[in-house]
């Protein structure tokens, strides 16, 4: 067995002379990076104008968190929503008022809550408002139809006769009144610009003074639910939070750099690019107008992951050259010659990985795939160029760095120890290491492919907020705040009251009505049974008078503008999209015999809570499926790239295991596939992608004909593993201060990130190591045999 000691700088010579005899990885690509050492200052001022470039970009970014547009896809069933969306009124632009009191029903409360239904009306950017102050009374002989509630409201028995009345009137029991009478619905709907998160804050603070003013002394409480509220609600906790916990994460990497660096100079050379990249490609974003959505929100930490790998590889390349005694020239030179390929390869695989997301379906992941390549391409010049130039400018003291670092180094020398003995024990029984490493990664590939995508809205609100509470409500009280809506598009030749037409909504309304999971059904028809239970007539006369005397904003709700289309609604609890797509899907099996009793009409199940339920689980399913071919596509690339199939091999095992090892905590853990652990997981994906190439760069150049191989993989483990170690180290620390967020979604993301990180190092470490032993030697004994 053969040990070596962790001496990097006798080694660096004997690199510079293998390299030279290899075929190039990056076709001179790494060179640009000697530019800085040409006109450094030319240079620093060509970054100041783009960075002030950048910021200009950046205040040019618009976030796009419209649920129907993160879920948009060329699909039947989207072109059906959108069409809904169209001719009515859409519940994503509904905020939700939940007033609860047990004397709710009082006199003075209920005084005070029709004024507050009255103020609510007039508040900008709204259209419409619909309240138990909507209901009318039965129509009286062709007369139009007086308010429930009179204008001034009476006293004594006579109010308590108004009460009985309305806890007994059908369109408003237990459905914007709570069975109990202590819970009222006040459905305010947005103008559509001023629903998203950027539009919806001085609206909802609007609504919310106005509801806190009316409602004061009351004795009632209310509380604002709807998408708008959750979507601001997300939008401000992420960025709060993205401030805090980003800031928190940055300075404890950084005491860890300067912890091993032990200069605050290489500290700023290894974590500066990486934020220069961050500028840069999100001020590109901006410029290119691009919108900021959940996915796009990605691309920082995405960028952070791969530069940063890239950035600490060269910054401990350029310090073991200048402790070696090179000078600054001299060791920035070697470092780009030696580790600049690797740090082109990783660029350049992660790009081909976004290429293959611009053949998607969706509009969301075809454009995270354009926002990919953009930043990539952007993040890659910016560390080959940048991070010299901040050497040459910042580094200091080369000299006293040569003579004092080797005795100073304890940290890095106890790195570069474990490295060698981690390489040691990996390389000598490489064939049964490489058995166990892909027996793991079988065993917990099987228990990845059976997560569930999982998605709900209410699950991405922050803890603390009132959103959760009043949603909870509703779901107790009002059988929930999510619509699930049927369309029913009325053919040629028919119209909104004829029998046909009449027959076909009624047999929809029966349907939805005795499909379990789904309550407080509401359509023309509901109208049309109030009035046979209250007048005793069904004729259609009756129905149109009474129809058109209704409040616009209810009617539309249920009625297009022009008659050819009815909806009729439902509401379910906020449940999980594995628990709602079952009943989705029930419910629209039960639907094909009203389909096929009345032909010629177009019966679809549509909804905001339907389509967020079946585009969500088909985006994560893809996105996760797409993860784990795509690890093979890019391992084909890496080997195309070193000219090498057993490259090819190496790569996908430390591909695959941190992403089935996350799935599988994932599992055991009772969650399921969310838009946050996928998103974790590519993260994690590019990590170990990039530790990959770098390992395999490395190994490349330590190669010596003649030489066991176990040397030169002892020799790049140790060469490589410290910046590694480090890399995941800070990037671990820095992801996993989120997990102690208010935001579900941020807690997620931070903890199996992090654990990611760590599952990415071990794959690199006791995977990779004796894999590429085994695959060497295997192929050595094939040639001879050969």
């Amino acid at each position: 067995m053969h040990t070596i000691e962790p001496e990097v700088e006798t080694l660096e010579p004997e690199i510079g002379a293998s390299a030279r005899a290899l075929p190039p990885l990056a076709f001179g690509l790494e060179r640009l990076g000697l530019v800085s050492l040409r006109v450094p200052y030319l240079l620093l001022i060509v970054f100041i104008i783009l960075g002030t470039g950048a910021f200009l970009g950046i205040e040019r970014l618009k976030v796009d968190d419209s649920l129907s547009q993160l879920f948009r896809s060329d699909t039947p069933q989207f072109r059906q929503y959108e069409a809904v969306t169209r001719d009515f009124p859409s519940s994503e632009y509904d905020v939700l008022v939940v007033v609860q009191g047990k004397g709710l029903l009082d006199r003075e409360p209920l005084e005070k809550l029709r004024d507050l239904v009255t103020d609510l009306q007039l508040i900008d950017d709204t259209r419409g408002i619909i309240s138990l102050f909507s209901a009318r009374q039965p129509p009286d002989n062709g007369a139009i139809p007086p308010p429930l509630f009179p204008e001034t409201l009476p006293q004594g028995q006579a109010y308590r006769d108004l009460i009985a009345k309305v806890r007994a009137n059908e369109l408003i029991n237990g459905k914007l009144l709570s069975t109990d009478g202590q819970l009222a619905l006040i459905v305010l709907a947005l103008k559509p610009d001023a629903a998203g998160s950027q539009g919806a804050g001085p609206v909802v603070a609007e609504i919310r003074k106005t509801v806190n003013e009316d409602l004061a002394g009351s004795g009632l409480t209310a509380e604002l639910a709807g998408v708008p509220v959750m979507q601001l609600e997300i939008h401000n906790s992420v960025e709060r939070d993205r401030v805090i916990y980003n800031a928190i994460g940055f300075i404890a990497g950084c005491l860890i750099a300067i912890l091993f660096f032990r200069r605050v100079s290489f500290m700023i050379v290894a974590a500066g690019p990486p934020l220069a990249a961050i500028l840069l490609s999100v001020g590109a974003l901006g410029w290119l107008d691009f919108r900021l959505n959940i996915f796009l929100n990605v691309m920082t930490p995405l960028i952070m992951v791969i530069s940063f790998s890239d950035s600490m590889q060269l910054t401990f390349a350029i310090r073991d050259r200048l402790v070696g005694g090179a000078s600054k020239p001299e060791a920035i030179g070697g470092a780009l010659a030696v580790v600049g390929p690797a740090c082109v390869l990783t660029h350049a695989t992660a790009m081909v990985s976004f290429v293959a997301l611009l053949f998607s379906d969706s509009d969301l992941i075809r454009t995270f795939g354009e926002a990919g390549l953009v930043t990539t391409a952007i993040a890659l010049l910016t560390v080959l160029i940048f991070l010299p130039l901040l050497a040459i400018l910042l580094v200091r003291g080369e000299a006293k760095l040569a003579t004092s670092a080797p005795r100073a180094d304890f940290a890095i020398n106890a790195l570069r120890a474990f490295c060698g003995w981690i390489a040691l024990r990996m390389v000598s029984r490489p064939g049964l290491y490489s058995l166990l490493g892909v027996a793991a990664v079988v065993a917990l590939s099987l228990v990845y492919v059976n997560l569930e995508p999982r998605y709900r809205l209410a699950e991405q609100v922050p803890n603390n907020e009132q959103a959760v509470t009043a949603n909870g409500s509703l779901d107790q009280k009002l059988t929930g705040a999510n619509p699930v809506d049927i369309l029913i598009e009325i053919p040629e030749g028919e119209d909104l009251y004829s029998p046909a037409t009449l027959a076909t909504i009624e047999a929809v309304q029966r349907t939805a009505e005795t499909e379990k999971g789904i309550g407080n059904v509401f359509s023309l028809q509901t109208l049309r049974d109030w009035l046979a239970q209250k007048l005793g007539k069904t004729d259609v006369k009756t129905l149109r008078d009474y129809a058109g005397q209704l409040p616009k904003p209810l009617a539309r709700r249920y009625i297009s503008e022009d008659q050819r289309a009815v909806l009729v609604s439902g509401r379910i609890p906020d449940i999980d999209a594995s628990q709602l797509l079952p009943i989705v899907d029930r419910l629209d099996q039960r639907l094909a015999t009203v389909r096929a009793a009345h032909p010629g009409y177009k019966i679809s199940v549509t909804g905001l809570a339907v389509i967020a339920a079946r585009n969500s689980a088909a985006m994560i399913e893809r996105l996760s499926r797409g993860l784990t071919i795509e690890i093979v596509f890019v391992a084909a690339f890496i080997g195309l790239a070193f000219r090498s199939w057993v490259v090819m091999l190496l790569s996908i095992l430390p591909g695959i295991f941190p992403i089935v090892a996350s799935g599988t905590l994932l599992y055991f853990m009772g969650e399921g596939l969310q838009f946050a652990s996928v998103v974790a997981l590519t993260i994690s994906f590019g990590l170990g992608l990039s530790a990959t190439i770098h390992f395999l760069n490395r190994l490349r150049l330590e190669e010596r004909p003649g030489e066991d191989g176990a040397l030169s993989v002892e020799r790049a483990t140790i060469l490589v593993g410290p910046a590694l170690i480090l890399t995941s180290v800070v990037l671990a620390c820095g992801l996993a201060v989120t997990s102690f967020s208010n935001l579900p979604m941020l807690r997620l993301f931070g903890w199996l990130s992090a654990f990611a990180m760590i599952a990415a190092l071990v794959a690199d470490l006791l995977i990779l190591r004796p894999t590429a032993m085994f695959l060497r030697s295997l192929t050595q004994r094939w040639r001879r045999v050969l």
